[in-house]
């Protein structure tokens, strides 16, 4: 059955957000859509980081899970898959080895640090760090892919570092509602579905998976008796005008990504020099171009994160890529409806769209995960213990 055939059969005492609950109780997470067979890649253990972001580039994704390869063909898939890896956690564990204050930072001796030695001068261990002239500089990534230490760390070898995303995966039995609460209330951006039998992963369910999903429920009686509310009626946006974070258009580019890391965000509104206009928005998945296309930044003496928007458009226009989003800021009202929000989301293909007033000026800004958790809600004890020191994680975790 779907949605439509529970809505009407729930009984007629239960609020509608109940209704939602129960219709998603009863629907299977394999009656979910197949991801396109280009999008369900898994990247081996002793990949290296340059070719995993290659491999990650190539097929538009921002991540995998990672198998390991020394385990057993009949091995369950708890065993056979070690973590997800991450475009963002590549950029942000290189930068971090070389924080001298780092507890990560490779030891003498170490794989890590016998490629670390060959790094050129401005590149060693010790000498850099997110803040520094070198890092900042438009000539730093193009070294950096250039060099043995990319070239030779392996994916296993950032196994367990802070942006290495556990593995965490659903079976085809599982419920459309346990799935919308980890895309949402858990903040997990994507979730694989394993075959139990075949040990191996048979879809992948995103965040934009699911507002695709719902934009084409538009016209049915219980998406618009749900999606006709404005914003405001459902408590959106989550995050006000006074927290959100921000970069200045001077500021290195790094700052921003710095700023994702740290506050755990999926992006940032760009903010003229000495005013309050946003003029662009970068968010974690622009930073693959740091390490796809280097060279676009080499005649620049800082990249600043006006000069990374400047410079990304210029490549996505040269090599006639589907436009990118990174200077347009994606905007609406707060009497803007559900509905109208996630046709938005679904038919620009992004993640976030900032609300603003008659004068242009931030209000607040709304994440396909405030949507998917205006859906649902958590039923007292439905995980019972399960996440408990697991997720969400600790604000200074390193896992």
């Amino acid at each position: 059955m779907q949605v439509e055939d529970l809505w009407d059969t729930q009984e007629p005492q239960l609020s509608p957000t109940e209704k939602l609950n129960a219709c998603f109780e009863s629907i299977p997470v394999s009656a979910f859509p197949p991801a396109p067979s280009h999008q369900v890649i898994e990247i081996k253990s002793d990949t290296s980081l340059a070719e995993a972001v290659q491999i990650l580039a190539e097929h538009k994704i921002l991540s995998a899970p990672v198998v390991d390869v020394d385990a057993p063909e009949d091995a369950s898939w708890i065993d056979r898959y070690i973590g997800i890896v991450e475009f963002a956690g590549i950029v942000v564990w290189i930068l971090h080895q070389s924080e001298p204050s780092s507890p990560r930072s490779p030891s003498s001796g170490s794989a890590i640090s016998a490629a670390a030695n060959s790094v050129t001068s401005f590149l060693e261990l010790g000498v850099l760090s997110l803040d520094s002239a070198a890092t900042t500089s438009g000539s730093f990534f193009e070294a950096l892919t250039a060099s043995e230490f990319y070239k030779n760390t392996k994916v296993r070898d950032i196994s367990g570092s802070f942006r290495w995303a556990p593995f965490l995966a659903l079976q085809s039995s599982n419920s459309f509602l346990t799935m919308l609460l980890l895309l949402s209330k858990y903040k997990m951006k994507s979730i694989p579905v394993v075959d139990l039998g075949e040990g191996k992963i048979e879809n992948v369910i995103t965040q934009s998976a699911v507002i695709h999903m719902l934009a084409e429920c538009a016209g049915l009686h219980w998406f618009e008796s749900w999606g006709t509310k404005k914003l405001s009626e459902v408590g959106l946006p989550m995050v006000s005008a006074n927290r959100i974070i921000k970069v200045y258009e001077d500021e290195p580019v790094l700052q921003a990504f710095k700023l994702m890391r740290k506050k755990r965000i999926g992006g940032v509104p760009v903010i003229e020099n000495g005013g309050t206009r946003a003029v662009g928005n970068i968010s974690l998945r622009d930073i693959q171009f740091l390490l796809t296309a280097p060279e676009i930044y080499h005649d620049y003496r800082s990249i600043t994160a006006k000069n990374f928007l400047t410079a990304v458009r210029s490549y996505s226009e040269k090599h006639k890529e589907a436009p990118l989003r990174l200077s347009e800021m994606i905007t609406c009202k707060k009497d803007h409806t559900i509905k109208e929000m996630i046709l938005l989301l679904d038919s620009k293909k992004i993640h976030r769209v900032y609300v603003v007033d008659d004068d242009g000026n931030l209000e607040g800004v709304i994440t396909l995960r405030d949507i998917i958790s205006r859906l649902v809600h958590e039923p007292r004890g439905y995980f019972g213990d399960f996440f408990d020191g697991v997720l969400p994680l600790p604000q200074n975790s390193r896992v």
